[in-house]
């Protein structure tokens, strides 16, 4: 227990005693506040000291690029660390597929590359180190053919103070991959466009490009030839005519003015020879505002020399045409009529100065209908739609008949036109169809009256095939319409009825024998023995047409 009253007795003893210790007291806290404030202040710095040097740390992890560096000890303060430091970060450890990862040295490093580029690695790494000497250059990681760009640099401090040595690693295979196919892509697009260039150059006639201010940009080898002056700009080689025109320049104003190709005829003087050639402009959109045009000439002058010609070949045709006596007429493709001869106004009984007017083929239609030169149809209008929708159709002649109300029966033929449209041909078969029509009477009553008689008759044409057999014929040798219908030779015939002959022990003969008695008709008549079993009559006759007739009669027993 404090013994207050011998303190007490202590301090009114000596006062400045007392004094004194309590003013040393507060000196000693005062300076332990004071210390205890500046460690404070030390603890926060070093904290944020180190939450920058994790915060850096972690930047220069999460770089794509790995790095190695080299730390060197720091030679202001009497550091411990004596030796150079090796470092590899997390990133190059990933990269290299380091078995060591983060503590892998150098030389774990080296074993990735090839031994040619492990050299030149070194060589890069001594000067570094040794000099200082920073490097770039690309290697090839012989493990997995990866591409890797090594830059070295030294770093130092702003005492001069040789901080490390660093070798960041950064890699470039796919930009490197892609290098290589874009620089294939441009191989392949220069050669390509040296063959555009080749095929446009080697284009038998000019050609060129203009722009949306009808400047020229380029054009072929073959537009050279045409120009009296060559200039080193393209814009300044204009073709101009004879007379000074520049038709090209003016074709192309046109046409990217209107948005349609457009063409004229310009003469041009060539090694002393004057050329018609037809120059056409071509415009094209490059994008939804510009219109560029491409240009061409080509020659003519043979191009016309053939249309004189054909003119002419036409001209003689029509002439021959308008002197038949079968109707004929020429429609266009505008369907309007150019030609017709004599023969078409009489058929259609039509006025000349109507026809010279050149009317349409639905004016024609109408006209002879009103005339009633026209087959009668339910719907005049369809018929007459369908009539000239053939001329898109008909590409190769086509024939039909028209059967007009008066009973005249026309045979119409209609076929292409070199120049377009359709030529037609009339011709009034009535008489004809009427003597056809009696001819094919005559011929069913003669064929009825063969047919009624009790003797086989067979009849063969000039060409040696059998052209009719009546019933009686069927009945006598066993025959069969089909067999018949086939129309077999005289030797065919001769070979069915071989049958009726099988005791004769010679019947190649016997065959021989029948044909030249039939075929030169040797004997008027003969008789043929069938078996043993019935005599048959034959005979034959030339008719008059040339045709041979045959007939045979079963003579009584």
């Amino acid at each position: 227990m404090i013994d207050t009253v011998f303190l007490s007795d202590l301090y009114y003893a000596a006062p400045e005693l007392w004094y004194a210790l309590s003013g040393l007291f507060g000196l000693m806290l005062c300076f332990m506040g004071f210390q205890w404030f500046k460690i404070l202040r030390l603890r926060k710095q070093n904290y944020f000291l180190n939450r920058d040097r994790e915060r850096y740390a972690e930047t220069l992890y999460a770089s794509k690029d790995g790095y190695f560096a080299f730390i060197y000890p720091d030679e202001k303060v009497n550091d411990p660390r004596k030796n150079i430091v090796e470092r590899c970060s997390r990133r190059l450890a990933v990269m290299l597929n380091l078995p060591d990862g983060t503590k892998s040295g150098f030389e774990d490093i080296l074993k990735n590359f090839y031994k040619d580029d492990i050299k030149r690695l070194l060589k890069y790494i001594n000067l570094l180190r040794d000099e200082g000497v920073s490097f770039d250059d690309e290697f090839i990681l012989k493990n997995n053919n990866k591409f890797l760009r090594l830059s070295g640099s030294r770093i130092n401090g702003t005492d001069g103070n040789i901080y490390c040595d660093m070798i960041w690693f950064r890699d470039i295979s796919f930009e490197t991959h892609k290098i290589v196919r874009l620089e294939e892509e441009r191989q392949k697009t220069s050669a390509k466009l040296h063959q555009l260039e080749d095929l446009i150059d080697h284009i038998p006639f000019p050609i060129w490009l203009r722009d949306n201010q009808l400047r020229l940009l380029c054009y072929n080898k073959k537009y050279e030839d045409f120009l009296e002056k060559k200039s080193d700009e393209p814009t300044d080689n204009e073709l101009a005519s004879t007379n000074g025109e520049k038709i090209p320049y003016m074709l192309a104003q046109a046409a990217q003015a209107t948005n349609k190709p457009k063409s004229g005829v310009i003469n041009l003087v060539k090694d002393g020879t004057r050329l018609a050639m037809e120059a056409v402009e071509t415009p094209f959109h490059v994008d939804l505002e510009t219109i560029y045009s491409a240009g061409a000439l080509t020659d003519i002058n043979e191009l016309d020399e053939l249309k004189r010609h054909l003119k002419q070949h036409q001209n003689a045709q029509l002439e021959i045409l308008g002197t038949l006596g079968t109707a004929f007429a020429v429609f266009n493709q505008q369907l309007q009529l150019a030609f017709y001869n004599k023969a078409f106004v009489r058929l259609w009984k039509i006025d000349e100065n109507w026809l010279e007017s050149s009317p349409s083929y639905s004016m024609f239609l109408d006209e002879v209908r009103d005339k009633r030169l026209l087959p009668e149809v339910p719907d005049f209008s369809k018929f007459k739609n369908d009539e000239q929708s053939e001329f898109s159709k008909i590409i190769e002649p086509k024939e039909d008949m028209l059967h007009l109300p008066s009973g005249k029966t026309l045979r119409r033929v209609r076929a292409p036109h070199q120049m377009g449209g359709l030529i037609f041909a009339y011709e009034d078969i009535s008489d004809k169809l009427a003597t056809t029509s009696a001819y094919n009477a005559l011929l069913s009553i003669q064929e009825e009256m063969l047919d009624n008689l009790f003797d086989a008759v067979l009849i063969f044409g000039t060409d040696g095939r059998l052209r009719f057999y009546n019933n009686a014929y069927l009945k006598l040798w066993n025959a069969t319409k089909q067999d018949l219908d086939s129309e077999p030779s005289l030797s065919d015939i001769l070979e069915a009825q071989k049958s009726f002959f099988s005791k004769d022990e010679n019947w190649p003969e016997l065959k021989k024998d029948i044909n030249e008695h039939l075929i030169n008709m040797t004997t008027k008549t003969f008789v043929l023995n069938r078996n043993e079993s019935d005599d048959i009559e034959i005979a034959s006759a030339h008719l008059s047409d040339g045709s041979l007739m045959i007939t045979y009669k079963k003579l009584p027993e």
